[in-house]
């Protein structure tokens, strides 16, 4: 009898978290807050003396989103802060890698993100909208890093990611932070918008 091959990861909270059939009751936000700030973006390659974490652009991508949509429902700041949650257990890949690797790894990503969503009172699928203005932070974050920390310069940011709103930019700066200060961060930013959802 063959067995199937193991698909869980031990999590420090203690539960198992299936990666191909996840389930809500196995997300922990303390889980997602270690293990993004644990996770480098641009795979690590950017000046400093920490790496970029995704948790560290989570947060930017979450101040951008609410700078662009005045007055947005703070549950779709709670997605903005979330975009990238899976990537706690299934790494970053820049985007090159994740076409290379196919719709597989999409498929994964989403199925963690449904689980996540549902975790804290989100739907699976966020609205086409929403997405799409997660997605323009989304892509000024990458250009601020881009600029700032990862050696691109400004032309070829625009050629990748898009030449973004000055006003948007113009102060911005990328952070980089011990480990343990963007976990912390991010748990509390979640914990505000979580306590500022209408009950």
């Amino acid at each position: 009898m063959s067995r199937q091959p193991r698909a869980w990861q031990r999590m420090l909270s203690g539960r198992r978290l299936d990666l191909l059939d996840p389930t809500p009751v196995d997300i922990e936000i303390e889980d997602i807050a270690h293990g993004l700030a644990f996770v480098a973006r641009w795979n690590g390659q950017t000046a400093g003396d920490w790496p970029y974490s995704v948790a560290e652009h989570s947060l930017l991508v979450e101040e951008i989103f609410s700078r662009l949509n005045p007055g947005i429902a703070t549950r779709w700041k709670l997605a903005a802060l979330l975009h990238d949650a899976p990537e706690y257990v299934i790494g970053d890949m820049i985007s090159p890698v994740k076409a290379a690797v196919g719709p597989g790894y999409g498929a994964l990503d989403d199925r963690l993100a449904a689980a996540v969503h549902l975790r804290f009172g989100l739907p699976t699928v966020l609205p086409a909208a929403i997405k799409k203005e997660i997605k323009r932070a989304d892509r000024i974050s990458a250009w601020l890093e881009a600029v700032q920390i990862a050696g691109f310069s400004r032309a070829e940011a625009d050629r990748f990611f898009g030449a973004p709103d000055e006003r948007i930019t113009g102060r911005q700066k990328i952070r980089l932070r011990a480990p343990v200060e963007v976990r912390a961060e991010f748990i509390h930013r979640h914990a505000t918008l979580l306590s500022d959802l209408p009950t």
